[in-house]
């Protein structure tokens, strides 16, 4: 429980850390004339060093051990916010986005390193018994996502009352002094590396993980299309009426707003165990409920799409409610592929699996940053929800593969 009770917190440190990073990146740079596509381009590289640092995390946390990877994510967090608080205002837009996006690339790999050690963890420190493990990993993820939504929010008004410079230098001794506190205090629990895992054993056997792999790449392509870009340059247009009073104002509304969204996300990850229960007390009924929440996931924005496509009146406050709705559902999907992969692995191949399947995790954010900027560039905010509609759908054709062979009642 102490060693589950540090990844936790060191989990928790780090993406409160990533959800104010990003709304920093995205909002400072926006107010800076950037355009949607070249707002993509800065998270861009963060997605491609997260599908990397997935596909060669696994293979490092069982070569190295899941102690060490998970602190060299924090000190590489570290590192990235130290070096973003370098960035020079008079520097052309070029040199601007190439610096930001090869440091939101290290802070790509930091992410993932920490997201997979911690996740693997639960796996090898659930109690053995029925229903454990859904529950640990789904209090894990939910709390990390009501965390990262204050983050969202977080991050948006400390650059409004701060400024950017000033913003991640805080956050990042913030962070250090965090790491400190953990390298000094975690407890034994974790189990070290071994010497003879190869590199070839990253890809995983099983069609099931496979499976749930596309599955999950899909999803978070899903969200990312309108959630990385669209989105937040949708109400800042909005919000904003030109004006520096404005644009704070749009700060702190934007940003209160995502972390609403992301608290909601967390808090109903959390309780998936609960909410599903009816439907996972089989692995036959588990395997159908991650077919049926992705399917009803990808009706929602397909209903607001149509609805911004039509100006429907009242429009904002039209998107606003569907995509909480959205979240919740988007929420239940998510603890289920939680779940399943923990479930799906073996626990000498944990740290392997989980790595290929955050690999996909990665993919799917990066195909949805990409869309993110050129959909609502070609299509506005119609058109991102239209590529969340076809991704939602995507996923569920993936999903319809999973089998229920070996899984436990949930």
């Amino acid at each position: 429980m102490k060693a589950y009770v540090a990844v936790t917190v060191a989990y928790w440190a780090f993406m409160l850390t990533d959800g104010a990073l990003r709304m920093l990146v995205l909002l400072h740079f926006h107010t800076l004339g950037f355009s949607p596509v070249q707002l993509a381009y800065l998270f861009l590289l963060y997605e491609v060093m997260g599908i990397v640092t997935n596909l060669s995390a696994g293979w490092l946390a069982s070569r190295f051990g899941l102690t060490s990877t998970l602190y060299a994510g924090l000190v590489l967090q570290i590192g990235a916010l130290a070096a973003l608080a370098g960035l020079d205002p008079e520097w052309s837009v070029a040199a601007s986005v190439v610096y930001v996006m090869a440091v939101q690339g290290v802070s790509g790999v930091a992410k993932d390193l920490a997201k997979m050690s911690s996740k693997s963890a639960v796996k090898l420190l659930a109690p053995d018994a029925d229903g454990a493990l859904f529950r640990w990993v789904a209090l894990l993820t939910g709390s990390k996502n009501a965390v990262k939504g204050v983050g969202f929010f977080l991050g948006a008004a400390m650059l409004g009352l701060f400024g950017f410079a000033a913003s991640v230098i805080g956050m990042a001794v913030a962070l250090a002094l965090i790491l400190t506190a953990i390298v000094l205090f975690m407890p034994r629990g974790l189990p070290g590396g071994k010497k003879g895992t190869k590199v070839s054993a990253v890809i995983p056997e099983d069609p099931n993980i496979r499976a749930l792999s596309l599955a999950r790449m899909f999803l978070f392509g899903a969200r990312d299309t309108w959630f990385v870009v669209g989105i937040p340059v949708f109400f800042y247009g909005v919000l904003s009426d030109g004006t520096t009073e404005g644009a704070r104002q749009a700060f702190f509304l934007i940003g209160a707003f995502m972390a609403a969204w992301i608290v909601l996300y967390g808090a109903v990850q959390a309780n998936a165990p609960r909410i599903l229960k009816s439907q996972t007390g089989t692995p036959a009924g588990t395997v159908a409920a991650a077919r049926f929440w992705v399917g009803l996931l990808a009706l929602i924005p397909a209903l607001l799409a149509v609805a911004a496509w039509s100006d429907l009146p009242g429009l904002t406050a039209v998107v606003i409610a569907g995509l909480l709705v959205f979240g919740a559902v988007f929420a239940l999907n998510s603890a289920l592929h939680s779940y399943l992969i923990l479930e799906f692995s073996k626990s000498e191949r944990v740290t392997l699996d989980v790595g290929f399947y955050y690999m996909s995790n990665a993919a799917g954010r990066l195909l949805g940053t990409l869309l993110s900027g050129l959909s609502f560039q070609l299509g506005g905010v119609a058109g991102c929800l239209g590529m969340a509609a076809l991704m939602s759908a995507a996923s569920w054709l993936a999903a319809r593969r999973l089998e229920a062979v070996h899984l436990k009642a949930a």
